[in-house]
């Protein structure tokens, strides 16, 4: 048997999540065969299976975070006989064997289960007439836990009593003191012992005083959820409900406000965000550009046959306006080295596209943009933006970047004030095209026509590029635009 262990598939991950898995216990799986989706600090990444053989367990549920180094599937020989999947903390049971009703069960019966340590199946066995040492034991207070299945799925209730018993069996689970600390201190009645709770919440409540039998239970299935408890410990207010137990409305209060932890990507952008935010003093300006003869050479592109398969955008004129104009301005293509004290001029340009996805912001580039043709550029930036809407993009391509446009005008909105990727010192913003009349200087002086107008906003930043290097980029960026063919000057 081999246990795979979640590996580092970017630079110096520490954990990931477990999106879906691609197989399930019991398939047959060849080396290099995608066995699971897991969402890193940057993106998805499918993880192929480096052992061949039967999938004997899923060690990790799907949407649970794990550290790198941990086993998440054991994978054996094709022969070997499949083993359950291991249990999940996020359903448990507790129940009270001095009580029969309780158990669900007739006399004569007794439950035998696995200590959480243990993550292994439960039963239920049938036994005889009581013994003398079953009865002295009649107190202990047992907790049973389910099985997840692949996916998350909660597993089948207990086995039936009729039905054949498991061959293993925990030791432990005749030992009242390991099992005992995971029931209520003051649970004495069966029903303050079926308070459900994961680990972490009855930690919590441990930690804090407070009784889980008196919290509200608004979590999936009358689970005591992390928010029940801190509302117990502030004393929010609540609603009687009988003369002992209080609780809130679980229905009510889901419909006024949802939660989303903040993992992977999203928790990724965010810290991203602050640390380019307050280590890099942004200076932003602002140009008004008449685009109207870049939307006549784009018409013009897309009529070409050998730009027939790619889509050609403004985008991809703006692109290439960037790269000549850093000819002109290198500064906006160097990064200022905090630790070396050192200004890094690149002689390259990884070009990165802001890409907004269901996980959140990403920013992958594609790599020496300055040696493409525009025709191998229009097929670049295609790809790199379909890969990236699919929650595809690996962390190599996102890493390493020099210059970052973010398109806002897809959004139809006119212009921000974008902040700068870690990494490097300027970023710009693309607005959206309107058509609306503008003044037009010609050979019969000025007059008024309809023409397509955006606005473009240069972020960067001003350790080291000052007002007139950024103002000089910004205004080579909109001369191109305004007349493509003043790319020939560069």
């Amino acid at each position: 048997m081999s246990e795979f262990k979640l590996p580092d598939v970017g630079e110096g991950l520490t954990e990931a999540e477990i999106v879906s898995w691609k197989v399930k216990v019991g398939d047959v799986i060849e080396i290099n065969d995608i066995i699971v989706e897991i969402e890193t600090a940057k993106s998805l990444v499918e993880l192929p299976s480096p052992y061949a053989g039967t999938v004997l367990a899923l060690m990790v549920p799907e949407g649970e975070m794990v550290a790198v180094g941990t086993p998440i599937i054991s994978v054996g020989d094709p022969n070997a006989e499949p083993v359950a999947a291991p249990a999940a903390p996020a359903a448990e049971m507790e129940i009270d064997l001095s009580n029969p009703a309780a158990s669900g069960g007739g006399e004569g019966e007794s439950l035998v289960g696995r200590n959480k340590a243990d993550r292994g199946p439960i039963r239920r066995a049938r036994k005889g007439p009581a013994s003398p040492s079953t009865e002295a034991g009649a107190n202990t207070q047992l907790q049973l836990q389910g099985a997840f299945a692949p996916g998350g799925a909660q597993s089948d209730e207990v086995v039936a009593a009729d039905e054949e018993p498991v061959p293993a069996v925990s030791a432990r689970a005749e030992r009242p003191d390991v099992v005992s600390e995971f029931v209520p201190a003051r649970a004495t009645t069966p029903s303050e012992a079926r308070a459900l709770a994961k680990p972490p919440v009855r930690k919590l409540a441990k930690d804090l005083g407070v009784d889980l039998a008196s919290c509200a239970a608004s979590g999936p299935q009358g689970t005591v959820t992390r928010a029940d408890v801190e509302a117990a410990a502030s004393g929010s207010p609540l609603v009687e409900e009988g003369a002992q137990r209080l609780s809130r409305n679980p229905v009510l209060e889901a419909q006024r406000e949802t939660r989303e932890p903040i993992k992977g990507v999203r928790k990724m952008m965010g810290q991203a965000m602050v640390d380019s935010a307050f280590t890099i003093p942004h200076v932003t300006e602002w140009i008004t550009v008449d685009v109207t003869r870049t939307m006549e050479f784009v018409d013009r592109l897309r009529t070409r046959r050998e730009f027939r398969d790619v889509k050609v955008s403004p985008l991809l004129v703006l692109a290439r306006a960037v790269m000549l104009a850093m000819r002109r301005t290198r500064e906006i293509n160097s990064v200022w080295d905090q630790a070396a004290q050192e200004v890094v001029f690149k002689s390259y340009v990884n070009l990165g596209i802001a890409a907004a996805t269901p996980r959140g912001l990403v920013v992958p580039n594609v790599k020496d943009a300055q040696d493409l043709s525009l025709l191998d550029l229009a097929g670049a930036l295609n790809q790199l933006t379909a890969t990236a809407r699919d929650g595809k993009t690996q962390p190599a391509e996102m890493s390493g970047g020099t210059f970052t446009i973010t398109n806002v005008g897809v959004f139809g909105v006119d212009a921000g004030t974008p902040i700068i990727n870690p990494g490097e010192s300027a970023i710009l913003c693309f607005g959206t095209i309107r058509k609306q009349p503008w003044v037009v200087s010609g050979d019969a002086g000025d007059e008024i026509a309809i023409r397509q107008i955006t606005t473009l906003a240069l972020a960067f930043d001003h350790r080291h590029i000052d007002g007139e290097k950024g103002s000089r980029f910004l205004a080579d960026v909109a001369g191109i635009l305004e007349d493509p063919a003043s790319a020939l000057l560069f």
